[in-house]
């Protein structure tokens, strides 16, 4: 067998070096293999593939040139059948702001009008976070659509202007619709860690084996392994301040007790010392 023949996919085994997890293998992926994107997005919309005609990337970058302030955040947004915006975002991090900065990016986009357009042009306007924490930990979903909504009646106010959020660690809580639409395999291929996990999803649709075919033939590209690797340093450099933050904040929060109990003992004292005087 020649060397040709044992580098396939088919023949990969034991842990995945960059997955679907790694935003930068995320955007090349989908950037790389639209069919891979449109199916994708119909899951997540809940729509029929074959009724798509359309996918344009509106913000194409050039895979494996350097990072700069446009390519740093990775975002796919996307126009499906000149009818609909949408920006698909991988976010793994956990950030405590998250929520705003994803209603930010959703108002970014709906304000889709081209000049001389009125408002009976406007889009409908899609941001998708598919993220790997639970945003709101009260109310732990796989998979949630969030519209503006009258609080007192309970009406939809305008269902061009949505928030979807798909959480990778929540796949036990798909629903039978989510099965319907595979969005739980999809999860599932995004977590999948080793090879042999990538082959077991690959069976259950053929979509699922063309993506895996892509991260496995990106994971063999020395351009998008060196850009991968360089995510994951950001995120580890990231994590580590992060982690330096909050030890400094809690010794100040140590130091700040021990001064309290110092200043209380103090003025227990003079007050003592007071009395003793009188």
């Amino acid at each position: 067998m020649n060397n040709n023949q044992q580098n396939t996919f088919q023949n990969a085994t034991g842990k995945i070096d960059y997955t679907l997890m790694n935003d930068y293998m995320f955007r090349a992926v989908m950037q790389k293999n639209k069919n891979v994107l449109k199916e994708l997005i119909c899951a997540l919309l809940h729509l029929n593939p074959r009724h798509v005609k359309s996918v344009a990337l509106l913000n194409p970058i050039e895979l494996g040139d350097s990072f700069n302030a446009k390519t740093f955040v990775l975002d796919i947004k996307v126009m499906l059948d000149n009818a609909a915006v949408i920006n698909l975002e991988m976010q793994v991090l956990q950030q405590s702001f998250w929520n705003d900065r994803a209603l930010s990016y959703l108002c970014d986009i709906f304000t889709n009008l081209e000049k001389g357009d009125d408002y009976s042009h406007i889009k409908p306007a899609y941001h998708i976070g598919i993220v790997d924490f639970t945003p709101f930990p009260d109310y732990p979903e796989f998979y949630t659509m969030n519209k503006m909504m009258n609080v007192k009646k309970h009406y939809i106010y305008n269902d061009n202007f949505t928030l979807n959020v798909l959480d990778l660690n929540q796949i036990e809580l798909a629903t039978e619709e989510d099965k319907a639409y595979k969005i739980d395999y999809w999860a599932k291929l995004f977590k999948a860690k080793t090879w042999e996990d990538l082959k077991m999803l690959a069976q259950k649709d053929d979509i699922f084996e063309e993506t895996s075919e892509e991260i496995y033939n990106l994971n063999q590209d020395d351009v998008a392994r060196y850009w991968c690797q360089m995510r994951e340093e950001g995120e580890r450099i990231l994590r580590t301040y992060k982690s330096l933050m909050k030890e400094k904040d809690a010794i100040i929060a140590e130091k700040d007790s021990s001064l309290a109990e110092k200043d209380s003992m103090i003025a227990m004292l003079q007050a003592k010392l007071a009395e003793y005087e009188k």
